[in-house]
């Protein structure tokens, strides 16, 4: 009903890549063995990003537009080539068509963080699944997904067009935001307030704070809450006591 009735000018996909600026790039790794998850469902999950990527790569998102994953990717199914793949069921790992776009959402998510554009829609996993094994972003800095209302979408409130660019290879999926002219300030992102805490019915729950930091082009900084994160442990935070 928003994307049909809705005043939003939404962003669309352009046929190449604009000459520009490079604002922020980030790579994540497609392969990674986890626990108690077949392999098969890694390589099924690369198809299903490269199926994504082919309707994302080159959208620009122009002054006042809005983007959305969902809009632009539809819906993933059978018949568009979308194989089963890893996904979240209220903590418990699951299969599903389409499954382990969570990923691209994760990466798209650290990618606007670090730019001048507005995150309008972001949803959290209320569960924390897997251990901080080689963890290169901080807990929680992601975004879920699920067709179609949980989305992640980000406004242009700034006078810059943007354009995605996304890729991948045999084993990483990338991506990069290129802004059509230099902006003047830089960010950063911190975690704050990271905390994980046993409950009275004998779990852990796990909490923390991302902060963006902007600084301006005389060197001034500006912090602002970005995301807050709260979500149930499903495996023990503290190593058992040696015999």
């Amino acid at each position: 009903m928003n994307w049909v009735f809705g005043n939003k000018k939404w962003a669309k996909q352009d046929e190449k890549a604009i000459d520009g600026y490079s604002v922020f790039k980030h790579q994540s790794m497609i392969l990674r063995p986890l626990k108690d998850v077949d392999m098969y469902l890694q390589e099924n999950k690369r198809t299903n990003l490269a199926l994504a990527v082919e309707k994302l790569n080159y959208t620009t998102i122009q002054p006042g537009e809005t983007f959305s994953i969902w809009k632009l990717v539809g819906r993933p199914t059978k018949l568009k080539g979308y194989l089963e793949g890893l996904v979240l069921n209220q903590g418990e790992i699951d299969k599903g068509t389409g499954g382990g776009l969570c990923q691209l959402g994760n990466l798209l998510f650290w990618i606007f963080a670090h730019s001048p554009l507005t995150v309008i829609e972001r949803h959290r996993h209320g569960f924390d699944v897997f251990p901080d094994v080689n963890r290169k972003v901080p807990f929680g800095a992601g975004a879920t997904l699920s067709y179609n209302y949980i989305d992640l979408q980000v406004k242009n409130e700034t006078k810059n067009g943007f354009q995605i660019n996304l890729w991948l290879d045999e084993t990483h999926l990338y991506g990069e935001l290129i802004s059509s002219s230099q902006i003047g300030s830089t960010f950063r992102i911190e975690e704050r307030n990271h905390q994980m805490n046993q409950q009275t019915w004998g779990g852990y729950t796990r909490h923390n704070q991302i902060i963006k930091i902007e600084t301006n082009e005389s060197g001034k900084e500006t912090a602002s809450l970005l995301v807050e994160n709260h979500a149930i442990m499903m495996y023990s935070p503290f190593l058992a006591e040696r015999k």
